[in-house]
């Protein structure tokens, strides 16, 4: 399936799909007006395909915190040394195999990285900085933003205009 043969169900249905892939396929069937055994096999397309890496369940930190402590989040700018490919290539592997980092993203201008990541506490991050940053001699500046609150969180992708799990659909 090429990206660019999508039509205005499939991109209702991963509108949908994105701000709640929780619901049953008769349901997101109803949302985009098709058949529920159409439903099914366009949402299996799509993830055939590759547009649907996965689906997760998005936790309140807040009320986790109650039970588990509040835990730390970083935003952390790395600095390498080197840019050649290998060695950003080789940055890249190393973090993200790391339970810690939650997302990685290579950026420019600026630092060569940006991630984001996950402790429960000062001392787990510390160990972070020791596995992560100070073994790795590529590294020339770690620079790490402290999250005091986390104010919205989302992972939705644009979608092209007028297609939103609101709006009706194309005809």
């Amino acid at each position: 399936m090429e990206p660019n043969s999508l039509d205005a169900t499939d991109l209702q249905l991963l509108a949908h799909l994105q701000n709640d892939s929780s619901r049953n396929n008769q349901d997101l069937a109803a949302l985009v007006h098709i058949s529920p055994p159409t439903c099914l096999r366009r949402v299996k397309r799509l993830r055939d395909a590759g547009l649907i890496e996965r689906e997760i369940a998005l936790l309140s930190v807040d009320k986790l915190s109650l039970v588990l402590g509040h835990g730390l989040c970083a935003i952390v700018e790395i600095t390498l040394d080197r840019q050649d490919s290998d060695a950003l290539e080789a940055f890249e592997k190393k973090v993200i195999a790391d339970e810690a980092v939650q997302q990685c993203y290579r950026v420019s201008p600026g630092p060569d990285f940006c991630l984001v990541v996950h402790t429960a506490h000062m001392p787990d991050y510390l160990a972070l900085v020791q596995r992560l940053f100070t073994v790795n001699t590529n590294v020339r500046n770690v620079k790490t933003f402290f999250s005091i609150k986390r104010s919205k969180f989302g992972a939705r992708v644009p979608l092209p205009l007028g297609i939103t799990p609101d709006a009706p659909k194309a005809a």
